[in-house]
């Protein structure tokens, strides 16, 4: 027998942006790219070989056509879900896009999503490749953890959400602690720095340790998640976000010799679409999110 009806994806795109009147929310529905969704429906539309919907309008509406072949499928195609689920089949898996910069990813994300796992088995995190010059504009991310560019403003449907990251401190072994009475005394060590971020020791001493002196700086590292090896293997001292070394102060592999934090106005912030709010998979994704950074923010303050 040869089948002549359209694939159920081609047909659940329809279907969506039917009752959506939005490609970008049927996309979210369904948890696909907005790409995607837009090729199903062309791919009905040439099988069919009449136009289904309207394009031109500010909502995205079915044609007279695209109304006579949504009534046709609209009960069959709900006919099919029901079967689904009364035939006793797993819940479907919603997946979650995310960008995030690396080393808070590593050290602090990835180590966390267990527990998001044990709340929300249903939920797939999904991790893409992150852009230090991110414009927003990808189609295959649904949510961002970006550092923030002060020069740069968030643009325009992106909403950003401060997590954690603000504060810097020093930190280092216990033994180079131990040479370590006042901040003056740092400017006699050698000094860990980031690449992208050269006036974060001018900035701490300067903010925090009350010492104008510009310091001699060491051996520079691309990556924070480099820079916090190396502190732990004793090369030097580094200046670095407390919730970034949580598991090192735990176990005191690494010692903050001077308490005082300096802000640098940057932080990570979680950014997502404006046109994604109500998206529960999101909601769910971004409520956990927000506590967990409020939980190491209060660790992190009785540490510094």
């Amino acid at each position: 027998m040869r089948f002549k009806s359209p694939s159920l994806p081609e047909l659940h795109a329809f279907l969506a942006v039917c009752q959506l009147g939005s490609f970008r929310k049927a996309a979210d529905m369904l948890c696909v790219t907005q790409a995607g969704v837009s090729r199903a429906v062309l791919r009905l539309e040439q099988h069919l070989a009449c136009t289904l919907l309207d394009r031109t309008g500010l909502r995205v509406l079915p044609t007279a056509r695209g109304r006579e072949y949504q009534a046709l499928v609209e009960a069959h195609v709900a006919g099919l879900e029901n079967a689904f689920d009364q035939f006793g089949a797993p819940c479907a898996t919603h997946k979650l896009r995310l960008s995030v910069a690396p080393t808070l990813g590593t050290r602090w994300l990835v180590p966390r999503l267990p527990q998001f796992r044990a709340l929300h088995p249903d939920i797939e995190i999904e991790f893409r490749q992150f852009h230090y010059d991110e414009d927003f504009a990808r189609d295959d991310v649904d949510l961002w953890v970006e550092i923030k560019r002060p020069a740069r403003a968030w643009p325009r449907g992106i909403r950003a959400h401060y997590l954690l990251g603000r504060e810097i401190v020093p930190a280092c072994t216990p033994a180079l602690a131990k040479g370590l009475r006042e901040p003056q005394d740092l400017l006699k060590a050698t000094l860990l720095q980031h690449t992208n971020y050269p006036g974060n020791w001018a900035l701490w001493l300067s903010q925090a340790g009350g010492v104008e002196t510009l310091p001699a700086l060491g051996p520079s590292f691309d990556l924070g998640n480099n820079l916090i090896v190396a502190a732990c293997a004793g090369m030097g001292v580094t200046v670095i976000q407390p919730a970034l070394i949580e598991p090192e102060l735990a176990s005191g592999q690494l010692v903050l010799p001077f308490k005082p934090a300096a802000d640098t106005d940057r932080g990570y912030y979680l950014c997502r679409r404006a046109a994604l709010a109500g998206n529960a998979t999101s909601d769910q994704f971004t409520h956990w999110l927000q506590l967990e950074a409020r939980l190491s923010l209060d660790r992190v303050s009785h540490s510094i």
